[in-house]
């Protein structure tokens, strides 16, 4: 009697990890079918890109273009920057399927050296947001007068 209630009570925990371990499973599926990537509907022709040298105080910009590839209409969110020396912008207003839209990347230039900052995308209706990098090295008006001036000697 008592190998029974022992046997009995063995199956009911066995059953019960099992079904926790299921749901445990299923909820990870369903998370990661909600986490699509927005790359299935938005295709950015590049992701990063590199102003080179440029010269201390003088602002800068450059388009990330993408394409929607998807069905739907692609909805930016939001654009947001690693820093306050980065300002993105971005279409306020879905882009249609097959057409294009562009995040322009604004970097002030306000401090000498190397910098390499990053934009963040949100998309709507994905979890994770994509990413685009701008970097290059900000010179003084005189390391970028000199910079010009050796550029120029080499054509």
């Amino acid at each position: 009697m008592l190998l029974s209630i022992m046997l009995l009570v063995f199956c009911v925990a066995r059953l019960s990890y099992i079904s926790k371990a299921q749901t445990n499973r299923n909820k990870q599926l369903e998370a990661a079918a909600s986490q699509k990537k927005a790359t299935e509907l938005v295709r950015f022709f590049e992701t990063e890109h590199d102003f080179g040298k440029i010269k201390y105080g003088v602002p800068v910009t450059y388009d990330f273009v993408f394409e929607n590839v998807g069905n739907l209409p692609a909805i930016i969110e939001y654009a947001k920057a690693s820093c306050g020396c980065t300002t993105p912008m971005w279409p306020k207003i879905p882009v249609m399927k097959t057409k294009k839209g562009k995040i322009s990347a604004g970097f002030n230039a306000a401090m000498p050296g190397q910098f390499d900052k990053t934009i963040f995308v949100k998309v709507a209706n994905y979890d994770q947001s994509l990413e685009l990098h701008i970097t290059g090295e900000v010179l003084s008006n005189e390391d970028y007068a000199k910079y010009k001036a050796t550029a120029s000697s080499r054509k």
